[in-house]
């Protein structure tokens, strides 16, 4: 148990890897492990594509944002959203699903998460790292033409992933106290434990061995979430057969 618990505890995204390529056998190990996932009523509401054509990873990188990891990663995915098969399991039966709800996205995108975390952890166990790459989201309808992507599947992030160059330091979390609430939400707590939390964040930017900078946690998510990030995903969303009301 305790192994497991320092594997958890030491995570970090790797962005610069040796460049050596996962086989196909330990992919599907990976693909396998994740699986075993817990899926909400067990729908798998999930697909994978392993991007192994050089120009499609290429123009993966330059849609999400992330060219760099890209040209070093031992193998790239797109992890996405997946009804399509769940409307080909129910025209099996004379049913059409409804999986245009607001519900239904959200159980996909839990569905695709915690499938992603486990495949992580199991890479993660093999010495691999990892990056997610939500800046899949930048461009997704071009990455959905990219890939094929019919109605009913939208991409959520890519990752890649690799042996590492390094190992970066793990980054501080918000405190226990910030997360857990005991009965009852407790919003009053928040203003001491986060100057607490921006004390520790400008001492880890400050000493890091790399990319080392002025910064702390709060002031950094008041810049991130001062506009509407990414409008486009509804009208997208919408495209690709989940236009709720």
């Amino acid at each position: 148990m305790s192994e497991v618990r320092d594997l958890l505890r030491s995570h970090t995204s790797v962005r610069k890897y040796t460049g050596e390529q996962l086989s196909k056998e330990t992919v599907i190990d990976l693909i396998e492990t994740a699986q075993m996932a817990a899926s909400s009523h067990f729908v798998q509401a999930y697909s994978v594509i392993w991007v192994t054509d050089e120009e499609k990873k290429k123009k993966l990188g330059e849609l999400s944002k992330n060219e760099f990891q890209f040209t070093t990663a031992g193998a790239s995915f797109l992890f996405c959203v997946d009804y399509k098969r769940l409307q080909i399991a129910g025209k099996k039966h004379g049913v059409d699903i409804v999986a245009d709800s607001a519900e239904n996205v959200l159980v996909g995108t839990a569905d695709v998460a915690i499938f992603a975390q486990n495949f992580v952890i199991a890479a993660e166990s093999l010495g691999y790292g990892i990056c997610y790459i939500g800046g899949a989201r930048n461009n997704p309808a071009e990455i959905s033409e990219l890939f094929g992507l019919p109605d009913y599947v939208f991409p959520l992030f890519a990752m890649t992933i690799g042996t590492p160059t390094k190992r970066n330091e793990t980054k501080p979390r918000l405190p226990v106290e910030a997360v857990l609430h005991e009965n009852t939400y407790n919003v009053d707590k928040y203003d001491e434990l986060l100057d607490q939390y921006d004390s520790i964040m400008e001492d880890y930017y400050a000493s890091r061995s790399s990319n080392q900078k002025m910064a702390n946690w709060t002031k950094q998510m008041a810049d991130f979430l001062i506009d509407q990030r990414r409008p486009h995903i509804k009208e997208f969303l919408a495209t690709k057969g989940f236009n709720w009301k």
